[in-house]
């Protein structure tokens, strides 16, 4: 590490590397350039733990699972079995609570390896010659220059302009709800993507009387409208959905002990409504930060979504720059998995170029192409310094019941691209395992290249999706055709029987096509 003075007021510290963000991205990238250099620095602001491990992924399916316990206890009585169970909302936030904080302690014990001359606690921006600002906890300012910077900032939830000061603590976002120290009575869940509809699943499952509202009829993103009507037929059997609303306004009513939350909105049929309850969840989605960062001073432009343009989206690179922007920071695809792949990487490759390795960094023949269909499924999952790549599938899980998987290209995707397309289908309203366990409501639909035979997406909401969607994706990565898969076991009785039934359907269909 050097230190140099460029003039009699900065004394600017060379790396040769920064990281700023220490999420799941800034770990991996952090781990991979120290293999090559000591000289590095990784800027956060806030906690040293992931997202996922502290706020998203695991205290969601922590409140998911204490869910799964209650609901079959008290709606068993089509099997012949009786009873109520009691719900201590306070012991349940505190296993939530408990196990996030061990969950969280993984990540940090890492971050206590790292050599503290490499850590800067505080916020970082760009200065107009291009420099980084480290504004520290101590209000000190620390100025680095870096060969390679990787941005790893993450993002925060998007609340609508105006709410927080409208209903105060009446308000909770995604960051905030694993905090409450009991359950609340009643709840508006504004949001239906992946955040939304399984938190208020969950809590309703819990007892919450919750209230779901969406500006759109649409639920979990699902872009098949076949299957995103099938979704809102299987949760309006358990959820009060209110789609197709406008809220009009937010407030807070302090007369009443507690204060409640007030929100004023026009539905389904034009009609003005209002609702009352303890608690507002805003799950509007999740913005980044790189508007805040002063990345025009190197040479960065954003488009009107607040990504990066000119962006390698396998590395996170910016073109005609040493800048990668990673993870949920570059809001491409907001996926812890595909967050760790960005991290390592990018960390990868720069750790490759520092070791003076450049030469073995090549992803042009990363992902084969399809030569029958215009577009590939697969996206970029590792890169090893022996010139190996291995290709993953884009994919993503909703944990609701019954699950939302996408795999692939998205029927829209596909459309867009004017792609040859045949698609196969499933409904597990009477498959026969699904109606044993009685969760006998979804459906799967396949989307398959008819030239090939190769699968190019899926969309499903129903039982077992989250294994379905594996299933699907390895074949995918693999490049199996319809044929292989279907020459694959499938144990009776048992849901996945239901793929096959999909498979055998699009297999049909190419025998059928006519272009």
């Amino acid at each position: 590490m050097t230190q140099t003075n460029t003039d009699s007021k900065k004394s600017i510290r060379h790396v040769d590397a920064a990281i700023i963000g220490a999420g799941t991205a800034g770990h991996n990238a952090y781990r991979q350039i120290s293999k090559a250099t000591d000289n590095l620095v990784i800027i956060n602001e806030g906690i040293w733990s992931t997202t996922c491990t502290t706020m998203g992924c695991m205290p969601s399916k922590l409140l998911i699972a204490a869910s799964d316990r209650a609901y079959p206890a008290n709606h068993s009585d089509e099997f012949g079995i009786e009873g109520n169970a009691t719900i201590n909302g306070k012991q349940v936030m505190k296993r939530v609570q408990d196990e996030r904080d061990r969950f969280s302690s993984f990540p940090l014990k890492n971050v206590e390896s790292w050599d503290e001359n490499s850590k800067i606690y505080g916020r970082a921006v760009f200065s107009e010659s291009g420099l980084i600002e480290a504004h520290t906890a101590t209000g000190d300012i620390e100025y680095i220059k870096a060969d390679h910077i990787i941005v790893a900032t993450g993002s925060k939830p998007s609340v609508p302009e105006g709410w927080k000061l409208s209903l105060g603590d009446t308000l909770i976002t995604s960051d905030t709800i694993f905090e409450l120290s009991d359950l609340p009575k009643s709840m508006a869940v504004v949001g239906t993507g992946a955040i939304g509809l399984e938190l208020a699943q969950a809590m309703s499952r819990l007892g919450v009387e919750v209230a779901i509202f969406n500006r759109s009829k649409n639920v979990g993103g699902i872009k098949d409208d076949s299957i995103n009507q099938k979704a809102i037929a299987c949760f309006s059997n358990q959820l009060d959905l209110r789609l197709d609303t406008k809220i009009e306004s937010v407030s807070r009513d302090d007369g009443v002990s507690p204060a409640q939350a007030v929100i004023n909105y026009t539905d389904a049929d034009g009609n003005a409504q209002t609702w009352r309850g303890e608690k507002v969840l805003a799950a509007t989605g999740r913005r980044n930060s790189l508007h805040t960062l002063g990345l025009e001073h190197v040479g960065i432009r954003l488009d009107d979504k607040n990504r990066p343009l000119d962006m390698d989206k396998l590395t996170g690179k910016i073109k005609d720059t040493n800048v990668y922007i990673v993870g949920d920071a570059n809001a491409y695809m907001p996926l812890l998995h595909v967050s760790s792949n960005e991290g390592y990487l990018s960390g990868k490759e720069v750790a490759l170029i520092i070791s003076g390795k450049a030469d073995e960094i090549d992803l042009s023949e990363a992902i084969a192409k399809d030569p029958d269909c215009s577009k590939d499924s697969t996206i970029l999952n590792d890169m090893a310094p022996d010139k190996s790549h291995t290709a993953t599938t884009a994919m993503s899980v909703i944990f609701s019941a019954p699950q939302i998987m996408s795999v692939g290209q998205s029927l829209s995707e596909i459309e867009e691209a004017d792609q040859p397309c045949v698609i196969g289908e499933v409904s597990f309203d009477n498959q026969g395992r699904s109606r044993v366990m009685g969760v006998n409501c979804g459906l799967l639909r396949i989307y398959a290249c008819p030239k090939s035979s190769l699968i190019l997406g899926a969309s499903m909401v129903g039982p077992d999706a989250e294994y379905i969607a594996h299933i699907l994706a390895t074949a995918i990565t693999n490049k199996v055709d319809i044929d292989g898969l279907l020459a694959s076991p499938f144990y009776h009785p048992t849901i996945l029987e239901g793929l096959r039934t999909a498979l055998r359907d699009v297999a049909g269909k190419i025998r059928e096509y006519q272009p």
